[in-house]
């Protein structure tokens, strides 16, 4: 026990000293910024933190950024290649559209382009019952699967976010909506497009595409995503943005007009220069030597995976602390990149990730034969032992088996 108890703080300091000598953050910037929006948030959509909240919970409406449900639904469950026949209910569809006919012909792909690029209401109704059959079915699809990704105070009551008192989300609901759609490459690809032209039969009609979404002219680290206004919801906005591998999702609710861009670009510009990612813990990170019950083999054990987090400041060392436990039942046979325990990591108190912790080795048990061999010497020991014992009492002098009478 001593010598594993040894074994361990030899390596304990070993990994302590790894993790001090991990790069340190850039100096933070202290203050948030100020913004007009009614809420929002910043989150870092690699390690799903939030850096900056203003009401997140609160309710808003989220205008055309529900947009962003409809066009990750119409992408997983939809047919791209698929020619869709608008119906009525679609070409009366009105406010922002691209003017769709009832029985006007387009493909499916066509259709998400012009819900994400011109934020088209009609293409929205054409999608929803292209889809699940008619709107209601979309509905029911979408509430289904904002649950799925953790947005538990938004409803939905319609695919293109035009007001309803009952079509609602929340600052934070909306980010994971769309920390989800920028994992589809597809939807990535095409909110981060400026403009693009679909095929339509008629030759007057609306062909040319072009972003809605000022932020891609406006900032260069942009990548998508999507706009909203209705008077209600006021101007909304859910941006994102790429910088020296840091990926960053910023919503804006209820934002006054222009300021919309201004509020957006303030809370990228924080993300990015007050917090900086640290791979805190890096994959096959050798923490130990563990000895194995059962086997004269020790093995190395390494961290099965790796660990980033974003920091706000730099002096993060200070905080960070971490607790190991090891699988106390251990017994050999033990296989190369078996779990053998877990490293949890924490930050001013507060837990930021487990990893697990796996043999990389064998800790081979003694072979069949060896244990049959040490078997049969127990059996030997113990046979000749009884002879032994046996002939004792046979052979014992007359005096030593007690007097009697005839």
């Amino acid at each position: 026990m001593e010598r594993i108890e040894f074994i361990l703080l030899r390596y304990i300091i070993v990994f302590l000293l790894c993790l001090t000598l991990l790069p340190a953050p850039a100096a933070a910037q202290e203050t948030p910024p100020d913004l007009t929006a009614q809420a929002a948030v910043l989150l870092d959509a690699r390690t799903g933190q939030w850096l900056y909240e203003k009401n997140p919970d609160q309710k808003m409406y989220p205008a055309s950024t529900t947009k962003i449900l409809t066009g990750l639904l119409a992408l997983e469950k939809g047919d791209l290649s698929r020619v869709v026949t608008i119906s009525e209910q679609a070409a009366a569809t009105g406010e922002a559209s691209i003017w769709l006919k009832k029985g006007e012909k387009l493909t499916l792909e066509d259709l998400v382009w012009a819900l994400l690029l011109n934020s088209a209401n009609d293409a929205a109704v054409a999608i929803a019952e292209e889809v699940a059959g008619s709107v209601p079915a979309f509905v029911d699809l979408m509430n289904r699967k904002a649950r799925a990704l953790g947005a538990t105070n938004s409803h939905f009551a319609n695919p293109h976010g035009l007001h309803n008192p009952g079509h609602y989300t929340t600052a934070r609901d909306l980010a994971l909506i769309a920390r989800a759609a920028m994992k589809n490459d597809t939807f990535c690809r095409m909110v981060g497009t400026k403009t693009h032209n679909i095929k339509r039969e008629d030759p007057d009609a609306l062909k040319l595409l072009i972003n809605h979404n000022d932020l891609l002219w406006r900032y260069e680290y942009t990548t998508g995503i999507k706009t909203g206004y209705t008077t209600q919801a006021g101007t909304c906005l859910v941006s994102s943005a790429e910088k020296e591998g840091r990926r960053l999702i910023a919503v804006v609710l209820n934002s006054q007009g222009p300021q919309v861009w201004t509020d957006a670009m303030k809370l990228l510009n924080y993300g990015f220069e007050a917090f900086q990612t640290v791979e805190v813990v890096r994959k096959g990170q050798q923490v130990m030597t563990l000895p194995v019950a059962g086997s004269k083999e020790e093995v190395p054990v390494v961290t099965g995976s790796s660990l980033s987090y974003t920091f706000p400041d730099a002096g993060y060392r200070q905080g960070v602390q971490w607790k190991m436990h090891l699988n106390p039942k251990l017994q050999a046979p033990v296989k190369e990149g078996q779990e053998v325990g877990g490293l949890t990591l924490f930050y001013q108190g507060r837990s930021i990730g487990e990893v697990p912790l796996v043999a990389a080795g064998e800790a081979r048990a003694p072979a069949t034969w060896y244990k049959w061999v040490l078997g049969m010497a127990g059996a030997l020991v113990i046979f000749r032992w009884v002879i032994r014992t046996t002939r004792r009492r046979r052979y014992r002098p007359r005096s030593d088996r007690g007097s009697g009478t005839r």
